[in-house]
């Protein structure tokens, strides 16, 4: 029992590094779908100049790659089973192209609270095709690139992708096995081109 308590008691410190966050996604619950969108182009346009300057060398990523999706903003949450997720947007040829959204699925020991945001570079048309077709996923568990300074230096593709993480909240204590699934909507506008 005292084991028990003690994960709770943990699960609540490392919850209130993320209450920011978590108070911000009730203020999207008040806007409307176009009002929503804005904010996550905005969230992304951010997350992005924010990730170029923590690590210049990424740029290279940005520049070599087929195409390239962000979230801004993926809440995780776990005890025991976890789960989260966030919405982003998919950029072919430097241009916004639709929305994508991400869902994670995890179980086994974990606990905490946490937000982080996600790059994932396609190497070639071939990965991109398959993110845009809704047939990408991988393991919750990939195998990503911590954004610090530097860092992108020795990363490279793996099966195609490159995948980039950066926390922005919170934290979580896990040894899960699960999954990220990924859903793209393309934009009417981007569709018509």
């Amino acid at each position: 029992m005292t084991k028990l308590i003690s994960l709770f008691q943990l699960a609540a410190i490392l919850a209130c590094g993320a209450f920011p966050a978590l108070a911000a996604e009730k203020d999207y619950k008040d806007m409307t779908p176009a009002e929503y969108r804005q904010k996550v182009h905005k969230d992304v346009l951010a997350t992005v100049a924010r990730i170029k300057k923590l690590d210049p060398g990424i740029d290279r990523f940005f520049k070599s790659s087929a195409g390239y999706v962000v979230y801004p903003r993926v809440g995780k949450f776990g005890f025991i089973v976890g789960g989260g997720g966030g919405d982003g947007e998919l950029f072919e040829k430097g241009r916004v192209i639709g929305t994508a959204s991400i869902t994670l699925a995890t179980i086994g020991l974990q606990v905490g609270v946490q937000e982080f945001s996600q790059l994932i570079f396609f190497k070639d048309q071939a990965a991109l095709a398959r993110f845009k077709e809704n047939k990408f996923e991988f393991t919750a568990n990939v195998s990503a690139v911590i954004i610090t300074a530097g860092a992108s230096k020795g990363a490279d593709y793996r099966d195609g992708v490159a995948v980039f993480t950066h926390s922005n909240a919170g934290a979580m204590a896990e040894v899960a096995l699960g999954t990220q699934k990924f859903s793209f909507k393309p934009d009417a506008a981007a569709a018509k081109k």
